[in-house]
């Protein structure tokens, strides 16, 4: 796959908007279609399936070759199955309590080891040139899909702020508000969810923050409306609602290594030759095959070794996981 910055896609390369809605229309026909394979409990499944229901277009989103050669998962599958805890604690809690969480007003704090701290509100972030880029999402619980995100280059975001040579990592919070996050009612895990970056990852030309997928406004469940994007690394480490994005001179306490870091690192980078302590990390299955659908080896890096991989050089994987 060919990898092209965004600076470096030419005017003449830029689908005109009404072919663009068009073959998003195509994608999910045959993303639709896909689900007739389903039988048995799957298809059981599918019949309780709660959907988001028609969401807001994302308008004038600029068409890119990220993942051109990928095939995303429907999107009743992607909005259907997630972990969101703070939505609930079942794969399908998530999209059955999704209407509590509430995303607009939304602000987002950027703070910390920077020139130009600001308080942007969502609308405002939404006015940023916004792109559509296929990335494959490997979960830690060795499941995955192929998403179709559409959002912007996270490194581009973050320059604007002008983070200081003081600024080693940058941190990200989720909303905490039990009233809309359920979930957050019950001290499952350190609340509110954080997570971070180093900053040569952070800037990386695949960090990606979300605003919307298949061409909509993120759903709740989904991390509306503003959520991270690192398709190298497990899911866990995608956060998802933000509210604060701060520039540290220190490592960020991630959640999960909080609460259980012989289980959950830091870098938690997609490796299958480092093992869960409780399951293997060589395969994962594929939403969206049915129930009994084959599994497929999972990948270096989540298949994105060629770009990433330098980030690690000379780092020992299994001690830094």
């Amino acid at each position: 796959m060919i990898i092209k910055p965004a600076s470096k896609i030419r005017s003449s390369e830029i689908t005109d908007q009404k072919i663009w809605r068009q073959r998003r229309q195509l994608i999910k026909a045959a993303a639709a279609g896909s689900g007739l394979l389903l039988t048995g409990m799957s298809g059981l499944a599918e019949a309780l399936y709660r959907g988001p229901g028609k969401l807001q277009s994302i308008p004038d989103v600029r068409d890119t070759d990220y993942g051109e050669d990928l095939k995303p998962t429907a999107y009743r599958h992607i909005t259907s199955y997630n972990n969101f805890y703070e939505l609930g604690y079942g794969k399908r809690a998530p999209a059955e309590n999704a209407d509590s969480l509430k995303p607009r007003p939304w602000t987002v704090k950027v703070s910390g080891e920077c020139e130009k701290p600001a308080v942007l509100d969502m609308e405002d972030i939404l006015k940023i040139d916004q792109e559509e880029r296929v990335y494959r999402f490997r979960c830690v619980e060795a499941w995955a899909m192929v998403v179709p995100w559409v959002g912007f280059p996270l490194g581009d975001f973050l320059k604007g702020f002008q983070p200081t040579s003081r600024a080693k990592y940058v941190e990200f919070t989720t909303l905490y508000d039990p009233k809309q996050m359920p979930g957050q009612k019950r001290k499952v895990l350190d609340w509110p969810y954080r997570e971070g970056l180093r900053m040569d990852e952070a800037m990386h030309p695949l960090a990606f923050m979300a605003t919307g997928l298949y061409g909509e406004q993120l759903p709740a469940q989904n991390g509306a409306p503003l959520r991270l994007v690192v398709p190298w690394k497990y899911g866990f480490k995608s956060i998802k609602s933000i509210v604060s994005i701060r520039f540290t001179q220190e490592m960020p306490a991630n959640t999960w290594r909080r609460i259980a870091g012989d289980e959950y690192g830091f870098y938690a980078n997609v490796n299958p030759r480092v093992p869960h302590p409780r399951w293997s990390q060589k395969r994962h299955r594929v939403l969206g095959r049915g129930l009994f659908g084959s599994k497929e080896d999972t990948q270096l890096f989540n298949g994105y070794a060629e770009e990433v991989a330098g980030l690690y050089k000379g780092m020992d994987l299994r001690k830094n996981f």
